[in-house]
């Protein structure tokens, strides 16, 4: 490439001594002493039109009143960034000037992102806000109810700070309980995402992994500028807390701090060591609770024992004495007996009558027999003349046909019948038949034995066959396979010495 310098290109006093460049060389000469003299800078100014590419790149315009220029950030840079760009935010970035030669326009190469003041924070964190509660993670009817006892607990928070300590200090104080730490950043690059890493994490575990899933989790962290809590207002984060299946308490922050994932948690707690006395109740609390409980309940027993005694005392006095019951029975038995012994015999008494007058109705089986035997021969008599004039009406009938006529029409139509079922019949076996095959160049091979030859295997060499053409039938007999290969000439001469025979061969 040559070399450019513009200084020597005005000093120069007549055009035919101007260097002739090509469109890139002036691209690549401009692109470098765009680099080279304004080096890194920050720039403020309005986001406008983000575009993350699927390559990974983002590229976005920076605007304010006076004045655009594009901006380019690279993938290893874009993952690296703390905050997600969008619309209409107001950031300062860190960058270097360069050009795109393709389109003869210069950009900035981001190499880091920042939001210019605490007010636009403010603004963005407000839009943020309304847009998740348009979407419904703020609801009451997602808030799950804290569990009384959480058998393990997990807490998100960073493994170094006081944090950590503080909640453990207050679990052991109140009610000592298994706590498993995830480690992860509270500030800075990467922050949201080990924190929703971590709550998505401690819902993907089983009871019957080695670890155990959490009853409870906990997000944690001490106080701080809204910069330095800005991970916790992140949509991964707030997500990540409004979709899990178990309870979360948010103590970010002192009590004064508000983020974001104190609306999508269960419970906010104003610091992490108030979100760890949500978590436990106080041990000492409940033994002496169950005390005071056991205290009350024996007492509430004696209490109602004394009055049950009470009560069976006085029921006592008001009852009559045992043998008053028993007299009075005895006597209600008494009477109860004579009764029965009267009434018994007038029962026997009315069902005898009721016997005797249906035994008078009834009558003797020889009189049920005449009577049968009086019906049947009245019935008989009928039987007889009603057969008789049904035999004179059909003889009648028949007297007045012509036999010799009908007869021989039926047989006529019953040969014709039976023809016409032969004709069928000889032609479906005409189309069935194998012959028509035979007309068209196949063979049937029979043995001996007239049996059809299916498969080759089942002749042996010298069998006699007999092959059927369509014009006629053939006697053969079998030869052996030749398995080596013989000239043409060869062929000729073991033909000619192996003697005639009157009867063909098939091959």
């Amino acid at each position: 490439m040559t070399d450019w310098d513009p200084e020597t290109i005005e000093n120069t006093g007549s055009e035919h001594n101007i260097s002739e460049l090509s469109v890139g060389d002036v691209a690549r000469a401009i692109k470098r002493t765009l680099e080279t003299e304004f080096g890194r800078l920050r720039i403020r100014g309005e986001i406008s039109r983000p575009n993350y590419h699927g390559s990974g790149h983002l590229y976005f315009t920076l605007k304010d009143q006076e004045a655009v220029i594009d901006g380019v950030c690279w993938r290893g840079t874009v993952e690296g960034l703390s905050l997600k760009l969008e619309e209409g935010m107001e950031v300062i970035c860190t960058g270097r000037i360069s050009s795109y030669a393709r389109s003869s326009k210069y950009q900035i190469v981001i190499e880091a992102v920042e939001l210019a003041g605490e007010g636009a924070l403010l603004r963005l964190l407000e839009e943020r806000r309304k847009k998740l509660v348009k979407e419904g993670l703020f609801s009451d009817e997602k808030k799950k109810k804290l569990p009384f006892l959480p058998e393990t607990i997990g807490v998100v928070t960073s493994p170094s700070g006081a944090v950590i300590r503080d909640i453990l200090h207050r679990l052991t104080a109140r009610f000592p309980q298994r706590v498993l730490l995830w480690p992860v950043l509270v500030q800075g690059d990467g922050a949201a995402q080990e924190i929703a890493r971590a709550i998505s994490g401690f819902n993907s575990l089983s009871d019957k992994e080695n670890t155990p899933r959490p009853d409870l989790i906990i997000v944690a962290r001490g106080g701080g500028s809204l910069e330095d809590l800005w991970c916790f207002n992140e949509e991964s984060v707030v997500r990540a807390v409004a979709e899990s299946d178990i309870p979360v308490i948010s103590g970010v922050g002192h009590e004064t701090d508000i983020t974001l994932i104190d609306f999508a948690a269960d419970v906010r707690a104003p610091t992490p060591t108030a979100a760890a006395e949500m978590a436990v109740p106080v041990r000492a609390e409940l033994t002496a609770q169950v005390l005071d409980l056991m205290t009350r309940s024996v007492s509430a027993i004696e209490r109602l024992q004394q009055s049950f005694q009470l009560q069976v005392d006085a029921n006592a006095r008001g009852l009559t004495k045992p043998e008053f019951f028993i007299s009075e029975a005895q006597q209600t038995l008494d009477v109860c007996s004579d009764r029965l012994s009267l009434t018994a015999s007038f029962l026997f008494q009315r069902l005898g009558d009721r016997v005797e007058a249906v035994s008078a109705k009834i009558l003797h089986p020889r009189e049920f027999l005449d009577a049968l035997d009086e019906r049947l021969m009245r019935f008989r008599e009928k039987l007889e003349s009603g057969a008789q004039i049904v035999f004179d009406v059909r003889n009648q009938k028949l007297c007045g046909l012509d036999y010799t006529t009908r007869s021989t029409t039926a047989v006529q139509r019953l040969l014709e019948t039976w023809q016409n079922i032969l004709v069928s019949n000889g032609k479906l076996l005409v189309s069935y038949s194998y012959k028509d095959v035979l007309k068209r160049g196949f063979a049937l091979i029979r043995a001996r034995d007239g049996c059809p030859i299916k498969v080759s295997k089942t002749l042996k060499t010298g069998e006699k066959i007999s092959i059927e053409f369509f014009d006629g039938v053939k006697e053969a007999s079998v030869m052996g396979d030749e398995t080596k290969n013989i000239s043409a000439k060869g062929k000729d001469r073991r033909k000619k010495k192996e003697p005639q025979s009157e009867q063909g061969t098939l091959l």
